[in-house]
């Protein structure tokens, strides 16, 4: 068969493997596309009479190509799923979920993008943010006193921290407090954290879900459909909408996601053993490491433990600096989740938060062959 069953894209009793392939796509008939097309339109022709729900009626408003992208989603996710024209437009919506004057639990040291628009809405008075160590529960817990919205990662970008999702999602809901998590990290075929109890996932898409690094797209998951129908209209309203040709790669990238999620993750363990005692790094930070801080947590409630690394590199930023200049099968850039290798060291961005050590370089481990992945990089440590 070109396209499975119908009735098998909902037996839960599919692998996230399969749903990653098989998720989002129409009803298999005679001559129909085994992809989903890229539906590219402003207008839609209306239907007879007044309008109904359903109708598309505008192109700010649907697209095809962004509903089989968002019900693929929903799928492997759990929930509902929204598309956005980035992560930072995801992050945007979930953060303007919180009243105005309303209280905000972040990470100490989250994802740059994050903590910035935070700020810079806690400048203007909008909402007061609460800065976690996200590792430790207790304070978690503490913070979600009075808190509106918990916005959390797990791990986190770049130090690699894992937070007990079971623990602090009963936390909130106990307290009141919407959570929600960024598992652009994790991608869904490692975490769930709908399943868990949070109200929100956030994605994204432009790394691990893309894959290949040629497109800019962010997709939420809601556990409910008031949520979802917030975040679509506020989507609609302040025009984050995605493109269709961008939705159109993500669904794509997904159908492979789960061979370079499996790849890539067993390419970084495997990297951060190599890396682990060598004399030119004070520290490496992966959660498949069994003296990592996250490891244990990691492996009960994770499916793998991901393809980031955190290397810190002894003699401070310019030693950093020479091995990032050094490496040449590696890439120097500062994004992720691509199906090549890219390194960066952190702290040269001004918006990268100052608990993030300065010879700290993030690694994204791809889907190159290990030996010459660690080639190169142990190479670029001998420079």
């Amino acid at each position: 068969m070109d396209q499975p069953r119908p009735d098998l894209e909902t037996e839960h009793s599919l692998a996230p493997a399969t749903r990653a392939v098989t998720a989002g796509r129409e009803p298999a008939g005679p001559d129909s596309p085994v992809t989903t097309p890229v539906v590219l339109t402003s207008t839609y022709t209306a239907s007879d009479g007044a309008a109904a729900p359903g109708d598309r009626g505008y192109g700010r408003w649907d697209n095809p190509t962004w509903a089989a992208l968002e019900s693929a989603m929903g799928e492997l996710e759990g929930g509902r799923g929204v598309a956005f024209a980035s992560g930072m437009a995801c992050v945007a919506a979930v953060l303007s979920l919180v009243p105005v004057g309303g209280v905000v639990v972040v990470p100490r040291a989250p994802y740059s993008g994050t903590a910035q628009l935070a700020a810079e809405l806690a400048a203007a008075g909008r909402l007061a943010v609460r800065e976690v160590p996200i590792a430790d529960t207790d304070a978690v817990v503490a913070a979600l006193d009075g808190a509106d919205v918990a916005m959390l990662e797990t791990p986190t970008n770049p130090l690699l921290e894992v937070a007990d999702l079971p623990a602090i999602a009963a936390a909130a809901r106990a307290a009141g407090t919407l959570l929600a998590v960024d598992n652009t990290f994790a991608t869904p075929l490692l975490q769930r954290p709908l399943a868990v109890g949070a109200d929100l996932v956030g994605h994204s898409a432009t790394k691990y879900l893309g894959g290949h690094s040629d497109v800019l797209l962010g997709v939420a998951g809601a556990a409910d459909e008031a949520l979802e129908a917030r975040l679509r209209s506020h989507r609609t309203l302040h025009g984050a909408i995605p493109g269709p040709w961008e939705a159109w790669l993500v669904l794509r990238g997904l159908r492979t996601l789960h061979l370079r999620v499996e790849r890539a993750g067993a390419n970084a363990a495997e990297l951060a053993r190599r890396l682990a005692g060598h004399p030119a790094v004070e520290r490496v930070r992966h959660p498949a490491l069994p003296e990592d801080p996250g490891h244990e947590r990691a492996a009960a409630q994770m499916s793998g433990f991901g393809a980031i690394v955190g290397v810190e590199v002894r003699g401070g930023p310019d030693a950093a600096e020479r091995v990032c200049s050094a490496a040449r099968l590696w890439v120097h850039a500062t994004s992720l989740g691509g199906v090549e290798s890219t390194l960066a060291r952190r702290r040269r961005w001004a918006t990268e938060a100052p608990t993030i050590p300065e010879g700290l370089i993030r690694l994204s481990v791809g889907i190159e062959h290990i030996d010459d992945l660690a080639d190169d990089l142990l190479g670029a440590l001998r420079q």
